[in-house]
């Protein structure tokens, strides 16, 4: 079968191997079609924490099932499957207090093991999730909207609140969404123009504001001087990230969601007057997925997913996905 590996930093290759064979409590599935995110981009230009090199990617999929064993989920062959990408040991502290989405031996796939870049793939029957409902788009996205509907979680958003959204791509959208549907206002904030204005006018934030055009005296401006009760950051980039603190109320949340490579720094006493509550969303778990697609039809798929390829044409078309001037929000590769 073929398959898709990145070799090292800029360079894909298409490969054959021999097609996969199912072990006990694994399933074999067909990949349908595979979502591109920011792991992936930024693996594909050297910048990715926690990877080495060659690796199959790819962990945002859509996937039928052609062998499958008993499972509690009812799953049979034939049947439309989510892929929940994240390999815990179930035994580590962390899975011991339900947190299997931070556990300490974490195998995320694509990332620390091969993905589903490639024709057919086997994983544990437990991580699937039934989705016969859904279309290959809506599976394909619901991974990065479960990251987004976890740190939604995390941050306990309530109906109400006035919740900032730092950077309008994959994740950030997906957060935007969620917030709204948990009953929050939200402000959405980015460099990019075209970015808010898809925020706006297709996932409907109530507020949109320019980084570059002094965002803390908008942000105070929209809400009367009380500033955000919560703040998401959805870049990774460390400006930002230390920049997040500025937008939130007193007594208010930060929610890093993005991840950077490198240190931050906080200046104390700012971040001590607001008794700032800063939390980490890492990942996602089972509760938030079923969320997702429980509510994945208030989600406007077909203009999020703006390019899709055969898995030939993806290696020609993936460095314009790394160049927001191509309008590329979600990319995705059928096969």
């Amino acid at each position: 079968m073929k398959y898709i590996v990145c070799e090292e930093p800029g360079t894909f290759l298409i490969k054959e191997k021999e097609f996969p064979v199912r072990k006990k409590n694994e399933a074999l599935l067909k990949v349908n079609k595979v979502g591109i995110c920011g792991t992936d981009l930024h693996a594909y230009s050297g910048n990715q924490a926690f990877f080495t090199y060659p690796r199959i990617l790819g962990h945002e999929l859509a996937c039928e099932v052609v062998e499958i064993g008993n499972n509690p989920q009812g799953i049979k062959a034939g049947d439309k499957v989510v892929v929940m990408p994240y390999l815990s040991c179930g035994t580590c502290v962390a899975c011991r207090n339900g947190k299997t989405n931070c556990c300490t031996n974490i195998a995320v796939l694509g990332i620390h093991t091969d993905g589903g870049m490639q024709e057919q793939i086997t994983v544990p029957s437990d991580i699937l999730l039934p989705a016969n409902h859904l279309s290959d788009d809506e599976m394909a996205i619901v991974e990065p909207l479960a990251i987004g509907a976890h740190a939604i979680r995390r941050a306990a958003v309530q109906k109400g609140e006035t919740v900032v959204v730092v950077g309008c791509g994959p994740i950030g959208i997906g957060i935007i969404k969620l917030a709204q549907i948990a009953g929050a206002k939200v402000i959405a904030m980015d460099v990019n123009d075209s970015r808010l204005a898809y925020a706006k006018n297709e996932i409907g934030a109530e507020y949109i504001v320019n980084v570059t055009a002094d965002p803390v005296a908008q942000i105070k401006e929209i809400t009367n001087g009380d500033m955000a009760t919560a703040i998401f950051d959805a870049t990774g980039f460390k400006g930002a990230l230390e920049s997040g603190t500025d937008y939130m109320a007193h007594g208010g949340r930060y929610i890093l969601v993005g991840l950077s490579k490198g240190e931050l720094t906080f200046t104390h006493p700012a971040i001590h007057a607001k008794e700032t509550t800063l939390l980490c969303s890492r990942n996602a778990t089972t509760e938030d997925f079923e969320h997702v697609i429980n509510v994945i039809k208030q989600f406007p798929t077909d203009s999020f997913v703006t390019h899709n390829v055969p898995f030939t044409d993806m290696i020609a078309n993936f460095d314009s996905w790394t160049k927001p001037e191509t309008g590329v929000i979600k990319a995705t590769v059928k096969f």
